[in-house]
């Protein structure tokens, strides 16, 4: 059967020749930002990896085609506010696949491709997780699931804030997937730094975490990592005014009625608006802040894996 991904070709010339590649979502681009600030910072993110010594694979589907390493071209095609681009998990690649249509790539998606790519670090802004008032709602991110049985680490700024923290942590504990807080202690909340939840698992430069996933390889665990990331304490918004921000954008999504996979644009278009773009310029600042420790992090791991392989 042909293979459904198109690898771009410096993506692919890297990965054959051992160079360190960080995969990118691309739901960030046609779901999390407004036109153009969110190409212009997919093209910063990409940058800063250059920068930090990796190759950048924005991915994404395209013309029913899992791409790994789009190009600017692709990226601007996606970003583009009349694009007709579907936000697309787990489930949904199979019928965008067969049915020949454009995805942009979550969390759980990009995990797949990235897996399927042969690239094992991620770079993104926040995790999905278990929403507030899950016990009416039941709606747990597909990301949790696939943390639990992808093999890739994925560096955030932890769970998005308008999720409940600590049960999105309990989830993750359950899959028994390590939570690592860089240079910190607690979970951070996407928009802020502190959240006050204690984390178990501390990482204080890049070769430690390196060296945890290549032990979780060797054990043969097909779970993946998470490196929480808080965001730079000079874009960080106080934890008082997030939440009253978050509960405004709630109680708005409420009486709209939106449900499913359109909460979470929802709420962080709404969050933009309530805060006065202060938690845009905040997310874009935790973007690039992953990027640059992603970058960090495959570059360890590719020099780990050389040393432990003997090459």
């Amino acid at each position: 059967m042909t293979s459904p991904l198109d690898i771009g070709i410096e993506v692919k010339e890297a990965l054959a020749a051992g160079v360190p590649v960080v995969a990118l979502e691309s739901t960030i681009i046609s779901h999390g930002m407004p036109w153009p600030r969110n190409v212009e910072t997919a093209l910063r993110v990409e940058e800063t990896i250059r920068k930090g010594g990796a190759v950048p694979a924005t991915i994404a589907i395209v013309a029913g085609r899992l791409v790994a390493g789009l190009d600017r071209a692709g990226i601007e095609h996606i970003g583009r506010p009349d694009a007709s681009v579907e936000k697309a998990s787990r489930r949904d690649l199979p019928r965008l696949v067969a049915s020949g249509a454009d995805g942009a790539t979550t969390v759980a998606a990009t995990m797949i491709v990235a897996a399927m790519a042969g690239i094992r670090v991620f770079a993104t802004g926040g995790i999905g997780g278990v929403h507030r008032g899950v016990e009416s709602s039941w709606d747990v991110s597909a990301d949790l699931e696939e943390l639990g049985r992808t093999p890739v680490c994925v560096v955030c700024a932890g769970a998005k804030a308008i999720l409940d923290l600590p049960k999105t942590l309990e989830y993750l504990e359950t899959k028994g997937v390590p939570v690592v807080g860089y240079r910190t202690d607690e979970l951070p909340a996407f928009y802020s730094a502190h959240s006050g939840v204690p984390l178990v698992e501390r990482a204080d430069n890049p070769r430690e975490i390196a060296l945890r996933m290549r032990a979780a390889l060797g054990l043969g665990f097909s779970s993946g990592m998470v490196v929480a990331n808080p965001v730079p304490e000079s874009m960080a918004m106080g934890r008082t005014e997030m939440e009253r921000a978050i509960e405004a954008a709630l109680s708005a999504a409420a009486a709209a009625g939106v449900k499913g996979r359109d909460v979470t644009p929802f709420l962080l278009a709404k969050m933009k608006e309530l805060t006065s773009g202060e938690s845009l310029e905040s997310n874009i600042a935790l973007v690039l802040n992953n990027a640059s420790l992603a970058a960090a992090i495959a570059v360890a791991y590719a020099e780990e894996t050389k040393r432990l392989d003997g090459i």
